[in-house]
């Protein structure tokens, strides 16, 4: 089969290599549609991900597809299911998958492989993780299925309440779904981003106002003007540290501040010890998601009441997918739908 590995920083090679054979509890799914992800970015830029990937390796995360082929003792999956397999599974008898807190496993079971034709999927996420597609539901929008679990966990961490000011910094996939999902809940979500492109989406997720960092010289003072003390609620959507510090400084007294975006390894903030202590407030890091969010980002998605597919900037073969993170570095496109 064709597939895309990942050798080193920025170094992807189409090869063909040998189809996969599901052994005992696994299946073989064929990709149908793999969706690229900020994260896919991060991986390609920075030459691997510490917890997820040892080069030389296939990657990619989001996709969905049908299944091919049975491992023995698969039960309740025939070959031809379309299905969604999230990239991870928790062990279910940790010390934190017994608190429920599964993002934290250490056991996770992790998969990649979607920039491919086919991709096998391990046991374990075949028993917690791999969910059927409802027939009316298209491919493009249920490769999207991860990482919309993933902010559904982080709202669910955030202690958003009706009527709150939201801010979100960051105007790429993870940012704008954010702000979709937010925007249902009678909050008023500020997003911060810099592509007049992408802030327009945001406006068409419901975005109450969108501002344009390269116009700003004091984000934190436009929040306040806006909300008063601060925003109730700040999520941040970068990954870049800075930005993590215009998050708290962007937050009122008994906020609380979502530190979603993975920074690069070994980085570090100043936080303002007298603002922590005296302001109350609470610092959040939030990761992954959870057998929970899998299932709820799927049936969002199936109700289809968010326009999602605003997301989608291109379709594109995989023998394009060398350019397609050129132009996602040189941020032209939000996500691209890989056939």
């Amino acid at each position: 089969m064709l597939a895309a590995l990942l050798y080193g920083q920025e170094d992807l090679r189409l090869e063909q290599v040998a189809d996969p054979t599901p052994s005992a509890g696994e299946v073989v799914i064929q990709v149908m549609t793999a969706t690229t992800c900020g994260t896919d970015l991060k991986v390609w830029q920075r030459g691997g991900h510490a917890k997820m990937l040892k080069l030389p390796t296939v990657f990619g995360h989001e996709a969905a597809g049908r299944i091919v082929a049975l491992g023995e003792g698969v039960k309740n999956w025939t070959v031809g299911d379309r299905v969604v397999a999230n990239n991870s599974a928790p062990c279910l008898k940790c010390f934190f998958c017994q608190r429920q807190e599964y993002s934290l496993c250490p056991n996770l079971t992790w998969n990649n492989g979607t920039f491919a034709e086919y991709i096998k999927i391990p046991a374990a996420i075949v028993q917690y993780n791999l969910l059927p597609i409802p027939a009316d539901l298209p491919d493009d929008l249920a490769a999207m299925t991860e990482p919309l679990a993933c902010v559904l966990h982080g709202i669910a961490r955030s202690n958003v309440k009706q009527g709150d000011c939201v801010v979100v910094l960051g105007d790429g996939a993870i940012g704008l779904m954010f702000v979709a999902v937010l925007a249902q809940h009678s909050t008023e979500v500020l997003l911060f981003g810099g592509n007049e492109q992408r802030l327009q989406i945001g406006k068409k997720l419901g975005a109450a106002k969108t501002f344009n960092y390269h116009q700003l010289e004091d984000a934190p003072a436009i929040v306040r003007l806006t909300a008063d003390y601060g925003a109730d609620v700040v999520i941040e959507a970068t990954g870049v540290p800075a930005v993590w510090e215009t998050a708290i400084a962007c937050a009122r007294p008994g906020a609380t501040v979502n530190l979603f975006g993975g920074c690069p390894r070994d980085t570090t903030i100043t936080v303002n010890t007298e603002q922590l202590h005296y302001s109350e407030l609470n610092l959040k890091g939030v990761f992954h998601n959870t057998p929970e969010y899998v299932r709820a980002a799927l049936s969002l998605l199936a109700r289809q009441t968010i326009p999602f597919e605003l997301l989608i900037s291109e379709h594109q073969p995989l023998k394009h997918l060398e350019q397609v993170f050129q132009d996602m570095k040189n941020r032209k496109v939000i996500k691209v739908a890989i056939h």
